[in-house]
């Protein structure tokens, strides 16, 4: 590896292990056995540096279960079985949860950072689409990903909260998805009522 990847792989273990605002420059340097100047080199800044190390552990995170999810696209089994894959996978998913946390609490003190993550919302949408429904990535339009992907962001956020806040109160799979099946029976119910009034 160069030292970009070596910056990355660095950063990325420093994210986990201590955060972003406990992450320093010299962390990643002392990690990745790379230099100071390196970092500003390959990516401008310890904050760039940070914010794609954070995709990047999102995007593996993401990779573990994504093969292994079950069920028709769209179909309660589909949803159970993508739940069942971020369940099981919780403890080793905290600290990127605490991350997100991190970043989307501290206000103004990280604003680039935010500036950066915020651009990649739609990778993230798009991909979290593609698990639930099984549509490609490619398929999907800006609408999905403002309307269907946001749907489902705010779904895992929900999540990752409930169980940074409390484990033992959190949902689990099966929960979430007799939730999201008596939800989706309600709507449809009031839809039917809807359609038929004179």
């Amino acid at each position: 590896m160069g030292h970009r990847e070596d910056l990355l792989e660095g950063a990325k273990k420093c994210l986990l292990e201590k955060g972003f605002v406990g992450t320093t420059a010299r962390d990643i340097v002392k990690v990745s056995g790379a230099n100071l100047a390196s970092i500003g080199y390959h990516y401008g800044s310890k904050d760039a540096l940070m914010t794609e190390a954070f995709v990047a552990v999102v995007q593996e995170w993401g990779d573990r279960f994504t093969g292994e999810v079950e069920g028709e696209g769209g179909s309660l089994e589909r949803f159970r079985s993508v739940w069942d894959g971020v369940h099981a996978g919780r403890e080793e998913s905290g600290p990127i949860w605490s991350a997100s946390m991190e970043i989307a609490l501290a206000g103004g003190r990280m604003p680039q950072l935010r500036a950066m993550l915020a651009a990649s919302q739609g990778e993230g949408r798009r991909g979290l689409i593609s698990m639930f429904t099984g549509v490609p990535e490619e398929d999907l339009t800006e609408e999905d990903l403002r309307t269907t992907g946001a749907f489902y962001q705010a779904l895992l956020n929900g999540f990752m909260l409930q169980w940074l806040f409390d484990p033992a109160s959190a949902a689990t799979p099966a929960e979430l998805t007799e939730g999201m099946r008596r939800a989706a029976a309600a709507m449809a119910k009031t839809a039917s009522v809807e359609g038929s009034a004179p």
